[in-house]
Order: structure tokens, then C-alpha cells, then sequence
């Protein structure tokens, strides 16, 4: 079954990720908490949709050795069950949020930076994906992924 394992907020740019048990998704905003999280105004949101929600499988985080610390991917959820890259262009409902997948998450040369040599190229297609928040709502550790 297609679920989340963990929850990560990066409440500041750069900065140490913080697990929770549960994130607030917001409409067109993104993640009560988190950095990336846009903030409305006259003019529309400032935040870019593909920054809202970033996802990885917990599966590719498996496979790295030495395997990275906990939040080191810098992906807000964790998954478990489901391949993430088939979520571009797709709906999905994770507890009470609604996303589409909008691009690959793939990794970048920060993310080395932050981590080790040889992430970069170790996530290369199983980086993750990033997705706009459609529907505001609760995610939760363990709720399901249904893909619609």
C-alpha cells in the first residue's frame, strides 16, 4: 500500500530539516512552516506551484550506501509504495490534500553539497517529484497515496 513514512519541514532556506508527525497543506501556498511556503498577495502567490511539495521514495533512499540521514534528501514526505515519477501530470490524494505532480524532483549539486559526493548522481531518475497543492488539508505520517 502507497503511504507516507516520514514528514520534513525546512522551516528555514538551508537550514536543518525538522520531522513531524503531520504538516498542514495549503492550497496554492504550500506547507504551513516551510520555507517555500508563498505567501499570497495583490498580485497572486510569489511562490512557484513546483515548490509547494516535494516527495521522494523511501525506496531510493534505501538504495544509497552509506544511506543519508533522516530530512537529508531536503524532500518534504518521504514515501513508501509508489513510483513516484508515474505522479507527473497525475492527481493524488495523500489523507485530506489533494496535489498534482507537476516535474521530476531531480537532484541538484546543492544537495550534494549538503550531504556527500555521489548523491548527485545516485538519485539520478529517483530523485522525487514536485507537486502543486490543489486542495488544502492535514497529511499525516502512515496515511495512504491514492493516485485518482
Amino acid at each position: 500500500m502507497a503511504r507516507v513514512e516520514a514528514i520534513y519541514l525546512f522551516p528555514v532556506r538551508g537550514g536543518a530539516p525538522s520531522r513531524r508527525p503531520s504538516a498542514h497543506a495549503v492550497a496554492g501556498l504550500g506547507l504551513d512552516g516551510d520555507h517555500h511556503q508563498a505567501q499570497p498577495s495583490l498580485f497572486g502567490l510569489c511562490e512557484k506551484p513546483e515548490n509547494q511539495l516535494t516527495l521522494i521514495e523511501g525506496e531510493a533512499l534505501d538504495r544509497l550506501r552509506p544511506p543519508l540521514p533522516p530530512g537529508a534528501s531536503r524532500r518534504n514526505l518521504v514515501t513508501r509504495g509508489v513510483p513516484l515519477n508515474d505522479l507527473v501530470g497525475r492527481t493524488f490524494r495523500i489523507g485530506a490534500m489533494r496535489a498534482r505532480g507537476l516535474e521530476l524532483c531531480d537532484p541538484c549539486l546543492h544537495l550534494e553539497e549538503m550531504t556527500r559526493p555521489g548523491v548527485l548522481r545516485a538519485l539520478v531518475n529517483r530523485g522525487g517529484l514536485r507537486a502543486e497543492i490543489l486542495e488544502t488539508g492535514t497529511v499525516n505520517e502512515g496515511d495512504t497515496i491514492e493516485v485518482e
